[in-house]
């Protein structure tokens, strides 16, 4: 296992609250480190890809992590256990998207996307319990998504992997409870990330059938991938997972913003209601996506 731990990074004391970072090598893993870092904690930031930005070495411990290594996940905490003899906070926030309908997407890349989106997260959690138990406190911030609410077309396995990660999340705060360790969700809605991307380049090769096209348009064209406008900056984020993990009576969940909070809420619409909503924003949304793309050629 790789340690790029920067040298230069300064030595915290020994009051200093410890948190492990996963899926730190951009997006709201980075801005979750550094945010953490900014106040003064002692961030492990770890990323599948190393090595990590510039400022993340100068400001935080970094350490090569692919979530979905027994190994390397025993390895990493048993580190920060060593050098620090605390974990304070675990976020859980690796994680990527297989879009596609789901007649097309083959069974084994969805196994390999939940192997990150659940089992890595079950993995760390498994880890850092007997630390945290034994000292007392301590937070785990699973980082969900609002899909994990409200599934929506051409990200049914995203969608399924972060809802796993919701009834983890339920399950686990009811058999921690008396034992000082809070379990907390953080449901943000889009996000300004390289998140969007790398899913369009996974639809590259995709077979389709031509009865998907609405769905391979409004992935394509369309919000559903990067929430257009609706999308919010990776900071804005990673204040809400600072907040949570720091809550001294923390809520089950936190829904990052205005557009997460209506989402979470129509998941109690019924389907005859919420299904043309959703089919009715894809429509919208593609079109305008549409016409925003042919505005940029002509620029």
């Amino acid at each position: 296992m790789s340690d790029t731990t920067s040298a230069e990074v300064p030595e915290s004391g020994s009051d200093s609250p410890v948190v492990l970072v996963t899926g730190a090598g951009s997006g709201i893993g980075a801005a979750t480190a550094l945010a953490f870092a900014e106040k003064g904690w002692t961030v492990y930031a770890t990323d599948v890809e190393t090595p990590l930005s510039e400022e993340i070495q100068a400001r935080c411990r970094t350490r090569e992590l692919d979530v979905t290594d027994d190994e390397q996940c025993r390895a990493v905490v048993a580190d920060v256990l060593a050098e620090t003899g605390r974990l304070d906070v675990l976020v859980n926030n690796a994680g990527y998207a297989v879009p596609g309908a789901i007649e097309e997407v083959p069974v084994d890349e969805t196994k390999a996307e939940f192997d990150v989106l659940v089992h890595g997260p079950h993995r760390l959690i498994r880890e850092v319990l007997p630390a945290m138990r034994e000292q007392g406190s301590g937070t785990i911030v699973n980082v969900s998504s609002v899909l994990g609410l409200a599934a929506y077309q051409g990200l049914g396995s995203y969608a399924a992997g972060k809802a796993a990660m919701e009834a983890l999340s339920d399950s686990l705060r009811l058999e921690l409870r008396g034992t000082g360790v809070d379990v907390v969700l953080v449901e943000p809605p889009w996000v300004e990330t390289p998140f969007a991307d790398d899913a369009r380049a996974e639809l590259a090769g995709r077979e389709r059938h031509e009865s998907y096209a609405e769905t391979y348009a409004a992935l394509e064209d369309g919000w559903a991938l990067d929430g257009g406008p609706l999308a919010l900056s990776p900071e804005r984020v990673a204040d809400t997972i600072v907040a949570a993990a720091t809550d001294r009576s923390p809520r089950a969940r936190y829904p990052v913003g205005i557009v997460a909070t209506f989402i979470r809420w129509t998941r109690w619409f019924p389907p005859a209601l919420l299904d043309p909503i959703r089919r009715a924003f894809g429509w919208a949304t593609t079109r305008i996506g549409r016409i925003d793309a042919r505005l940029r050629r002509w620029r």
